[in-house]
């Protein structure tokens, strides 16, 4: 069936005379096909997203926290169909091979353009303000600069001004600073590589209806200079624009976007975009809970010399969401193009939506030329010194590092992954998983001879609590090895997980046709500061011998 497969799509990529064929979502497709759009434009975890306008092409990063590779870089032409296009950080940044840490790491970054080079910073709040730069945003990235070394400071954005110096903006982090809801600016080198100014806060939110404000971005506009943050929190804020005709302030400030009576609870930070149509934008988050931050798209009107985003009201300054609108005015039609979700595992580089619990080791996985990608076991070690017989999988998977995992792309939608594993000792296994502060997954693990097909679900893993185990099945492996040395036993199987409304349920089949539940209904949860997980494990507790491995034929993501 694959080699079919492969074979339509050879025929496929020469009849478009080299053109990659755009990937279209069975699940999510905000254009509607009639020069409208419906929010959310990406309606995946792109936390705390940032965009910026080069020409007629639009470039988007987000919130990457440990995950790797990070900072992701989607590109658009019409800011409503997205694509992944790479990543800017590739390697680790501070001590090689140490973990963050969940929720730790990049936090909300902003993306320019300056004098032919695009730039990244970010705030690391255990480490300091971090930059990344490239002539090539779809290329390799040059190694991360430490710009401010220190703790607390968090969602920075540069500006550089019509004299050539350079500004940042940032937030502070409660957590490791000690105080938040401000905002504060200094002064950068002209190369935008080192401070030399001290802070000013300019802003402060501190008792008010503006409390928790953060995620500032830093613009200039006509002779103003603006920021636009969020405040108020991140499920129940709204958005704040201020301007003043200094960088250090003071600045005006009004409200300019709330939820009103839509659903679009929060509209939390973003980035405006001024096009090269004359239009202005705005790319927002909403938190949608287990789904995490997805992004929205607003039209922008000025109106006094204030950016009302959203739904422009009879009065005031503060716009609504808007569920559906015109798309932004472009030189050309736009191809419609979504995040990819599904993969065949046809080429020799590991798909773009995917990415590690943490940085990559070579030994968690490797892709093939032969159309699958491998995982090897990964040894865990015990969460507690004793392991109930056959249940040696005890260690949670909060802390495994080998997890191959994207975002969920969608409220309602179905994977399906095709699957051999291949186990060298007792105790391996390998399967599917929906990661979070909780989690739940379908697994298949070597007992004696045969394979135990498993429900493995843990309540508040990011608290220590250890998983339980459910037995669904025993199978009888598709093969063994006729060999004296480490033989190995062989299960080829599909195993599926069905999202609807915040809910997973599991199913195996051994044909792809004919599927059957495995275990009670998961309530999905989300991890720690972004939303829950869908994707692939191998693993075996801590002992001695061969690593098993799980070849991944295809992962598809289907209504």
């Amino acid at each position: 069936m694959k080699r079919l497969l492969n074979l339509c799509c050879a025929i496929s990529f020469a009849l478009a005379v080299g053109a990659q064929v755009p990937y279209v979502s069975q699940v999510w497709n905000p254009d509607l096909g009639n020069g409208m759009y419906k929010n959310p434009v990406i309606n995946a975890d792109y936390s705390d997203p940032d965009v910026i306008a080069v020409g007629n092409d639009y470039y988007l990063t987000a919130s990457s926290f440990e995950s790797m590779p990070g900072l992701p870089i989607l590109h658009s032409t019409d800011l409503v169909n997205w694509e992944i296009v790479g990543h800017a950080l590739r390697e680790p940044y501070n001590v090689p091979g140490e973990r963050l840490g969940h929720g730790n790491g990049v936090w909300a970054p902003c993306i320019r353009f300056h004098q032919g080079e695009f730039y990244i910073y970010w705030g690391d709040p255990d480490t300091g303000v971090f930059m990344v730069k490239t002539k090539d945003p779809k290329g390799e990235w040059e190694k991360p600069v430490c710009v401010i070394p220190g703790k607390g400071m968090i969602d920075t954005t540069p500006l550089w001004d019509d004299d050539g110096r350079c500004y940042l903006v940032n937030g502070w982090a409660n957590s490791r600073a000690g105080f938040a809801s401000v905002l504060t600016v200094r002064e950068l080198n002209a190369e935008g590589t080192k401070a030399i100014g001290d802070p000013v806060i300019v802003f402060d939110g501190n008792g008010t209806e503006n409390r928790t404000c953060e995620g500032p971005k830093f613009y200039k506009r006509e002779g103003w200079y603006w920021i636009m943050c969020p405040a108020g929190g991140v499920p129940t804020g709204f958005q704040l624009a201020m301007r003043s005709k200094s960088p250090y302030g003071p600045y005006e400030v009004k409200k300019v976007l709330e939820q009103g009576s839509t659903a679009v609870n929060g509209p939390h930070q973003g980035g405006w975009v001024h096009t090269a149509q004359g239009e202005d934008w705005f790319m927002h988050f909403q938190d949608k809970g287990a789904y995490g931050r997805v992004v929205h798209l607003q039209p922008v009107t000025w109106k006094d010399n204030w950016p009302v985003m959203g739904k422009v009201p009879t009065k005031g300054y503060c716009g609504q969401p808007v569920i559906t609108f015109r798309k932004p005015k472009t030189v050309k039609p736009s191809v419609n193009v979504n995040p990819q979700e599904s993969d065949e595992f046809n080429t020799t580089i590991l798909g773009r939506q995917w990415q590690w619990e943490g940085y990559y080791d070579q030994k968690f996985g490797m892709p093939t030329p032969w159309g699958y990608y491998r995982l090897y076991t990964h040894k865990l070690k015990a969460s507690t010194p004793t392991m109930p017989k056959g249940k040696a999988g005890v260690p949670s998977l909060w802390d495994a590092p080998n997890l191959l995992l994207q975002k969920t792309p969608a409220d309602c939608f179905t994977a399906t992954a095709k699957l051999r594993f291949t186990s060298k000792a007792e105790q391996q296994y390998a399967g599917i998983v929906v990661m979070g502060l909780d989690y739940s997954a379908l697994v298949v693990r070597r007992v004696g001879e045969n394979f135990v097909l498993q429900r493995s679900t843990c309540i508040k893993a990011d608290k220590g609590a250890a998983p339980t185990w459910e037995d669904i099945a025993t199978l009888a492996p598709t093969a063994k090895d006729q060999i004296d040395y480490q033989p190995g036993i062989h299960l080829d199987i599909y195993l599926r997980m069905v999202i609807n409304d915040g809910k997973a349920d599991f199913f195996f089949s051994s044909d792809g046709r004919k599927f059957k539940k495995a275990g009670n209904t998961f309530a999905m949860k989300e991890g720690k500061w972004i939303g829950a997980k869908i994707g692939l494990l191998a693993e075996e507790p801590d002992m001695k011998g061969g690593l098993g491995w799980l070849d991944v034929d295809w992962f598809r993501i289907t209504k």
